[in-house]
């Protein structure tokens, strides 16, 4: 079976959107899952956070970042192309109900898989503020999409040419110092910004949530490759997650985890662009 693709649309520079017709997944899909994709039999699986998800048309739509090999190769897909596997939904949905105020961080990235939480957690009742952020205004995504879902939208860049000069965890500090009242924490982005989000909000005492993107093959549990440590136990991403308290989460050792194969990772983006140019589907 092969995935029909709807969509394609570069969102800022080396980050691009996909939307794929899967009219199953779609009817099932909630906030905080996500999808593994393999662009053909010879391909490599990887997985994506559902960014958003149509039930009336059937489609998913994923965001992703240009990394290597393979989300290069997705760059030369458009629409009418095909998908060789498109499994999901994956992963245990997020916890949405109506707490009160929920604060929403994404960065980069991150940004898309946190739409559809916040979307879900304001429909539920709550309201939501929401904190976007990105290295420069050129890089930021979705900034009217979550204006339209959130109740407070801020941005941060990096190098103040919009909003905040600085990081998303500088406003999460100023909101928990206000008198404004925080019930949950949903922090989504590099490894290394949820870290620090974490050690912000630990002093306060609200409950922060973070979603870990471990290296993962199956999906499923099986291989174990997605393994990390929270509250000193190992669970999989891929079937306890991937969403988990941030309080527990070892992010140095998922960190570690994530730079084991890059030389391979590499060398496999270096042979790909050396054999065809970098514009091809060929391996």
């Amino acid at each position: 079976m092969s995935y029909n693709i709807l969509e394609t649309r570069n969102l800022v520079p080396d980050v691009n959107l996909m939307k794929v017709e899967a009219p199953d997944i779609a009817k099932v899909a909630k906030a905080g899952q996500f999808v593994i994709l393999r662009i053909d039999e010879s391909g490599e699986r990887i997985p994506l956070t559902i960014a958003d998800f149509d039930v009336d048309e059937g489609s998913i739509t994923v965001i992703y970042q240009v990394m290597g090999k393979t989300t290069k190769q997705l760059t030369i897909l458009k629409k009418g192309d095909t998908l060789q596997d498109f499994v999901g939904p994956l992963g245990t949905p997020s916890d949405i109900r109506k707490l009160g105020t929920v604060v929403m961080v994404g960065g980069g990235v991150g940004v898309a898989p946190v739409y559809p939480q916040a979307r879900a957690y304001r429909e539920a009742g709550n309201h939501v503020i929401s904190i976007i952020g990105a290295r420069n205004e050129e890089m930021l995504i979705l900034e009217d999409e979550m204006a339209e879902v959130s109740d407070e939208l801020y941005v941060a860049t990096d190098d103040g040419s919009k909003g905040h000069h600085g990081f998303v965890t500088d406003i999460v500090k100023d909101i928990l110092d206000s008198d404004q009242q925080a019930d949950r924490i949903v922090i989504i982005g590099p490894p290394i910004m949820m870290k620090v989000g974490a050690g912000v909000t630990a002093p306060y005492g609200v409950e922060t949530l973070v979603s870990l993107n471990p290296i993962m093959i199956d999906g499923t549990g099986m291989c174990g490759g997605c393994r990390v440590s929270v509250g000193g136990e190992t669970k999989f991403a891929c079937v306890d997650g991937p969403e988990f308290d941030a309080s527990g989460v070892d992010f140095d050792l998922m960190m570690s985890r994530l730079s084991l194969y890059r030389p391979q990772e590499k060398e496999a983006l270096e042979s790909y662009n050396k054999k065809c140019g970098g514009d091809c589907k060929c391996h």
